[in-house]
């Protein structure tokens, strides 16, 4: 429990020392290194228009992030008058059921709350995922992915012009980085242009991952099911998939493409106003 707890704070300074480290790099070097091109006018320069799409990408994926944390599933043990003692306990030790007082509900030990349509704990947020921050959620996840995939491209260019090398060849990446600790260590290779080489891996493993988690949580939600309903073998009602979708991303969904946007409320909420 300790050690979960301890990743529960280092998965997000994590996450936000990377960001500040990506943002460092692309608004001091790689887009200063794209003005260097003569050969562009000045009004649609591939600087200008590559930062504003960095800028897009980060802001969706930041907000998004924020929305996520400050969208904490709400804590359904108070309304059910659990209690702190044997109450609580019994959620822990799996004895009392969370389903025999509302379906798909769960005890998390890290948030210390009862949650509804419980998904996962994300360490990354050091929060739980439910139906209320879901959709704030998968759009961190794809825009996450989105702006490791576009400093991808930026460092590749920036590698391309520094080293005068080639990735034409579909081998030159996966050689580079062997390649690069050799020079490195002989003296070849500047300090500063091994980092980006390895940030350049780091974007890619983090780019790809992001989008694999989030094509996963799409699948589950068009199913109507949940990591914690899977994981625990529970089975769902079968309902079509437009109504799944909408339950998560709401009628905002199309805007919630473009800016990040408070996510839906959750169906639980709904039904305690009706």
């Amino acid at each position: 429990m300790l050690v979960l707890r301890l990743l529960n704070v280092v998965a997000p300074a994590y996450f936000l020392c990377i960001s500040l480290v990506t943002f460092v790099l692309q608004i001091f070097v790689f887009i200063p290194s794209m003005f260097r091109d003569p050969s562009t006018t000045s009004l649609f320069s591939p600087a200008l228009l590559h930062g504003a799409l960095f800028l897009f990408l980060s802001a969706n994926a930041l907000g998004n992030y924020v929305l996520v944390i400050q969208s904490s599933p709400e804590d359904l043990g108070k309304d059910l008058n659990l209690g702190r003692g044997a109450e609580v306990a019994d959620w822990l030790d799996g004895s009392r059921s969370p389903g025999s007082a509302l379906p798909s509900t769960h005890f998390c030990r890290l948030c210390a709350r009862v949650t509804q349509r419980h998904d996962h704990h994300c360490f990354f947020t050091g929060n739980c995922i439910g139906s209320r921050n879901m959709r704030n959620f998968i759009m961190f996840c794809l825009y996450t992915s989105l702006a490791c995939l576009d400093s991808l491209v930026a460092g590749m260019a920036y590698i391309s012009a520094t080293l005068s090398m080639s990735f034409a060849d579909p081998l030159a990446f996966l050689t580079l980085l062997p390649h690069s600790i050799s020079q490195f260590f002989s003296g070849a290779l500047l300090s500063s242009e091994m980092f980006v080489i390895l940030m350049l891996y780091l974007w890619l493993g983090i780019g790809l991952a992001c989008a694999g988690f989030c094509c996963h949580q799409m699948l589950l939600i068009l199913r109507g099911q949940t990591r914690y309903q899977v994981r625990k073998g529970m089975v769902v009602r079968a309902r079509p998939w437009r109504e799944n979708l909408q339950e998560v991303f709401g009628k905002k969904w199309l805007l919630g493409l473009f800016i990040p946007v408070q996510n839906v409320e959750s169906s639980y909420r709904r039904q305690k106003e009706k």
